[in-house]
């Protein structure tokens, strides 16, 4: 056993893993070839002694760095399961160039036909991790079941992740800029030599990255916070269209009902990744398939999260005969009301659709409103900015909006105080009829829960980019006065509204550096460098008046 493969046996054991009695021993360095000639680097955990009854070889595959912090190695190998953690491609000391997700599935293939030749694998292999190590999961699952099925893997954990970055990153049309320039500069800090240093920078406040969210054009952001372009950056800039070779090459999502091995996964209300992983779940529960879902209070990255104990559990239960652990597939927080519920899936039975109308008054209501419209003025040199929402970091969650819906550029409909509880779950769905004066716009719609001492707590939101290159083929065509009708779908959720509480609709035009401020003029987000003040409104008459579709729990 290496120096570190022993101190990490002797740690403290406060993980799911502290019941089991096993210690390990560690071979790191071990070369794996890749179908093209390249070798990919990873480390093997092994238990010692005999596990009884046997359990499945886990296979980690990360671009992060093989340390067990993310990985979570050191505690599933201390439950019994043989764990390999390998780098991916260009990381870690694995040959070749990182292309996020370009290379995830010939290479996890190969990995995972190398792991069933080798004389310590068990038999049965599992895979487990979250965010890009639970998309390089989806990248192998689909294809493998369906093609390859004896070596395919036989369960999948994920946790905070998706079958296809593509849409997280082109948000509805709007630049994922927050996420997207802060991960390029961190994976650009791994670059650097010594991991003192990177440390060192990781905890200081980076004003760099937050000087270059506000860099026009886009294409110069990661030249403003790295020195240099970053590839991978720019390509996710060139590429506008979902529909692009270059995006649907590292889509996964068409293969996700081929799964048909067990899977567990874990999301939070507050992740970036949310709607999409429900959408990957009710994929496999249309097939037949539905997997068993936890949805907490959390973001994307918290040590609230039951993923690591829950995901022991769930392999014991299918691999070594456990007792199940869960009175129904899906655990779901409520928040509101700050309670667990357990469910038969997601969204719960019961659920119905509630259509509330945004009046010129202000007021939200499931009366329909007479003729008028709401006009605000949208300034991308001073843009709407973001508050709280989904994030990567440990602690989001609820954010007041109260001062933020003073602002002009915020037009903002409000409940009369509800006389009966409410509860939304599922996803929301805001139709906006709209027009702007500038060639391309964003209708940005959030929920908040308006308490009756007059804090206005964030619930959900979502965002629409119109006029733009990549949404030209999905925009509606506008009517003869101009407006379109724009279908945006918010954040999934699961919150109750008290008696007595208010629910308050926004609708502005961005949530800067969240999403990339819309300079208006239409052109390519790459390159465009000037901006256009906008005049937006909303209608609130004619045919289809603008109104929220309410998932309502009854």
């Amino acid at each position: 056993m290496t120096v570190l493969g022993r101190l990490l046996s002797r740690r403290p054991r406060r993980d799911a893993a502290t019941e089991f009695p096993y210690t390990f021993t560690v071979r790191r360095g071990l070369r794996v070839p890749m179908d093209d000639g390249v070798e990919l680097v990873a480390d093997l955990y092994q238990p010692v002694g005999v596990v009884e009854p046997p359990l499945p070889t886990i296979v980690v595959r990360s671009p992060y760095g093989r340390h067990g912090s993310l990985t979570h190695a050191p505690a599933l190998v201390r439950a019994g399961f043989t764990v390999l953690v390998q780098s991916c491609r260009g990381t870690g000391g694995s040959g070749g160039s990182f292309r996020p997700q370009l290379d995830e599935e010939r290479d996890g293939i190969a990995t995972h036909r190398w792991v069933r030749r080798q004389q310590w694998c068990a038999g049965t292999v599992a895979t487990y991790g979250e965010s890009y190590l639970g998309y390089t999961q989806w990248a192998v699952a689909g294809r493998m079941c369906r093609d390859d099925p004896g070596n395919a893997p036989d369960a999948l954990c994920l946790n905070v992740t998706m079958a296809d970055f593509g849409p997280i990153t082109w948000t509805n049309g709007a630049f994922s800029l927050e996420g997207s320039l802060g991960w390029s500069r961190r994976m650009d800090l791994r670059g650097l030599r010594g991991a003192l240093v990177r440390a060192w920078l990781a905890r200081r406040p980076d004003r760099k990255l937050a000087a270059a969210f506000d860099v026009l054009p886009l294409s110069g952001g990661d030249t403003a916070v790295a020195g240099h372009p970053i590839s991978w950056y720019q390509d996710w800039l060139a590429h506008e269209k979902l529909t692009d070779d270059y995006w649907t090459r590292q889509s996964h999502t068409a293969s996700v009902p081929d799964v048909t091995a067990p899977v567990y996964m874990a999301t939070g209300w507050y992740d970036i990744f949310l709607p999409w992983q429900l959408r990957n779940y009710a994929q496999l529960a249309a097939a037949g398939r539905p997997p068993r879902l936890t949805i907490g209070p959390w973001g994307h990255s918290s040590a609230q999260s039951p993923f690591l104990p829950e995901s022991i559990a769930f392999l014991r239960e299918h691999f070594a005969g456990a007792p199940t652990t869960r009175p129904a597939p899906v655990r779901a927080f409520l928040t509101g009301a700050e309670q667990w519920h357990d469910l038969p899936a997601w969204p719960p039975p019961g659920t119905v659709a509630q259509r509330w109308h945004l009046h010129p008054s202000g007021l939200l209501d499931p009366a329909v409103p007479g003729a008028g419209s709401t006009r605000y003025t949208y300034d991308p040199d001073r843009p709407t900015p973001a508050l709280g929402g989904p994030g990567m970091g440990p602690s989001p969650g609820p954010v007041d909006n109260s001062a933020h819906e003073r602002r002009a550029d915020v037009a903002v409909f409000r409940s009369p105080p509800l006389a009966h509880a409410l509860v939304l779950a599922g996803e929301p769905t805001a139709h906006v009829r709209f027009r702007s004066t500038a060639a391309s716009a964003d209708v940005f719609v959030r929920i908040c829960d308006v308490h009756p001492d007059g804090r206005s707590m964030s619930v959900c939101d979502g965002i629409r980019r119109f006029g733009g290159v990549g949404t030209a083929a999905t925009d509606p065509q506008p009517d003869e006065d101009g407006f379109v009708e724009l279908e945006v779908p918010l954040w999934p959720a699961f919150h109750r509204f008290a008696a007595g509480h208010r629910v308050a609709v926004q609708v502005s035009s961005g949530a800067h550096p969240r999403y990339a401020r819309n300079p208006g003029t239409g052109e390519p987000a790459a390159t465009a460098a000037k901006t256009v003040r906008a005049e937006q409104e909303i209608s609130h008459g004619g045919d289809h008046p603008s109104r929220i579709d309410l998932p309502v729990w009854t």
